[in-house]
C-alpha cells in the first residue's frame, strides 16, 4: 500500500481570488513505513504573496522570483503521487489548490482525484476526538510528536510531522520489530533477531500470592462495587 503525505503553502486562502501554490512537500509511506523518498518544490506563483500568508509560512516574493512555474514541475509532481493514497490535513484546501493549478494548464492533466484517493486527517481527527482542537499542533501535543522546529509552516516539514501523527492516530507502526531489519530513527538500518524465546532450562517464575490483609481489602472493594452498581461481575463469576 503506497501512501503520500502531502502539504502545500500558498499565496493566500482563496482560489476564487486566483491565489496560487508556492510550495509542495510530500513524503512516501509504503506498508505504513517511511521509505525516505520525498518530493519538495518551491514554485513561482506569478503574483504577490498576501501579507497574512507570509506571516504563516515566511516565504517572500523575493525568494520565489527564481523558482520554476507550476507548469514546469507539474509532470514530475503528478508522476510522484500517481496511484497513491494522498494523506492531507484539511484536504479540501490543498486539493482545491492543486486542482486550481491543474486547471490553469488547459486540460493537460485531470484533477488529482482521478489518479489518487484522498484521505483527510482533519476529518479523521474530528471523528476520533470530537469537540477538541484538531489542528496539526494540537495533534502533535496529543500524540507526543515533536514539532519544536515548526516555528513557521513549511510544506515538507509539515508533511513529515503529519506522517508521524497519521501513523499514531490510525494505530501506530505495525511492524513490532519482528522483521530481521528495521530502519532506525537516524535512517540507518539496524539488525534485530526477531522474537526472542526463553531457554527451556530457565528457572520457574516466582508466584507472589496475596496476604490475608490484601485479600480482605480486595473483598471490601468488590463489596463496594456491588453496592454502588447493583452487580459485580468478579463476585458472580466465582473467580
Amino acid at each position: 500500500m503506497r501512501q503520500i503525505v502531502l502539504d502545500t503553502e500558498t499565496t493566500g486562502l482563496e482560489t476564487s481570488q486566483d491565489h496560487r501554490i508556492i510550495e509542495i512537500g510530500c513524503v512516501e509511506l509504503v506498508g505504513r513505513k517511511l521509505t525516505g523518498r520525498h518530493y519538495h518544490q518551491y514554485i513561482n506563483p506569478q503574483r504577490k504573496v498576501d501579507e497574512g500568508a507570509m506571516e504563516v509560512h515566511g516565504i517572500s516574493d523575493e525568494f520565489l522570483q527564481d523558482k520554476p512555474l507550476f507548469a514546469s514541475v507539474a509532470r514530475e509532481f503528478l508522476e510522484f503521487v500517481d496511484g497513491a493514497d494522498l494523506i492531507i490535513h484539511n484536504a479540501p484546501f490543498d486539493v482545491g489548490f492543486i486542482n486550481h493549478e491543474i486547471a490553469k494548464l488547459g486540460g493537460t492533466y485531470q484533477e488529482i482525484e482521478s489518479s489518487c484517493r484522498i484521505i483527510d486527517t482533519l476529518a479523521l481527527a474530528r471523528q476520533k476526538h470530537p469537540g477538541q482542537k484538531n489542528n496539526l499542533d494540537a495533534l502533535c501535543k496529543r500524540y507526543g510528536v515533536d514539532n519544536s522546529q515548526r516555528d513557521l509552516h513549511g510544506a515538507l516539514l509539515d508533511a513529515e510531522i503529519l506522517a508521524d501523527v497519521y501513523l499514531l492516530m490510525t494505530g501506530g507502526q505495525v511492524n513490532l520489530n519482528i522483521s530481521d531489519q528495521q530502519s532506525s530513527d537516524s535512517g540507518e538500518v539496524s539488525s534485530h533477531s526477531g522474537i526472542r524465546r526463553l531457554p527451556d532450562n530457565r528457572p520457574p517464575l516466582r508466584v507472589v500470592r496475596p496476604s490475608d490483609e490484601e485479600l480482605a481489602l480486595h473483598q471490601q472493594k468488590l463489596d463496594a462495587i456491588a453496592k454502588n452498581s447493583g452487580n459485580c461481575v468478579w463476585m458472580s463469576s466465582g473467580d
